[in-house]
């Protein structure tokens, strides 16, 4: 009686065509941008409850309590993105991501601080309600913050928490790659003395 062995089963390899390879990215990026939101949550919130302290409990200048609150916001974010969000991510040393990290925040600071300069002294000039409390929380807070995370979803991504080339999209989605030991096909044992 002839011995057959069968092939464990093995999930399909994700280069199955463009459209799979297409589905494949967008899942593993809707899975970033899912804990991306939740650190960044996390991060406004701290943001938001220092810079009314400072605003309203110390009587700092508007653009001083921003930049205060959105560094320790920042050094909050930085450790859920690089230890959760983007843990799978490769490395390019504690130090050198901080640096870049807070390079690009600087930036992202900049675009609220605009927003706010903008509402405060641009329009607040002119209409005085542009330089109240609520207003300032509205265009530094909602407006600046929104449009300064766009930015550094891009650019972290980007230039701080790297993905080497050879990495296949499927394996950010945790879903065997065409290299992956999962993925790769075995001959059958031979039985026998073939």
């Amino acid at each position: 009686m002839p011995v057959t062995t069968e092939e464990p089963a093995t999930p399909p390899a994700p280069g199955g065509g463009p459209a799979r390879r297409l589905w494949h990215r967008i899942s593993a990026l809707v899975h970033e941008l899912g804990k991306f939101g939740t650190v960044g949550a996390i991060a406004f919130a701290v943001d938001l409850l220092i810079y009314n302290a400072l605003l309203l409990g110390y009587d700092l200048e508007t653009l001083t309590a921003k930049t205060i609150s959105t560094c320790l916001a920042a050094t909050v974010a930085f450790t859920g993105n690089r230890f959760w969000t983007w843990r799978h991510r490769q490395r390019s040393g504690l130090g050198r991501e901080y640096v870049r990290y807070f390079l690009l925040n600087t930036i992202g600071l900049g675009i609220g601080l605009t927003c706010l300069a903008l509402s405060h002294y641009g329009l607040g000039s002119i209409w005085p309600v542009f330089t109240s409390p609520l207003a300032d929380n509205i265009s530094g807070q909602l407006v600046g913050t929104a449009m300064g995370t766009l930015f550094r979803f891009w650019s972290y991504r980007r230039f701080v928490f790297l993905v080497p080339v050879e990495d296949h999209p499927a394996d950010l989605a945790g879903l065997p790659t065409p290299a992956s030991p999962a993925a790769v096909s075995h001959p059958p044992p031979r039985v026998g003395n073939r």
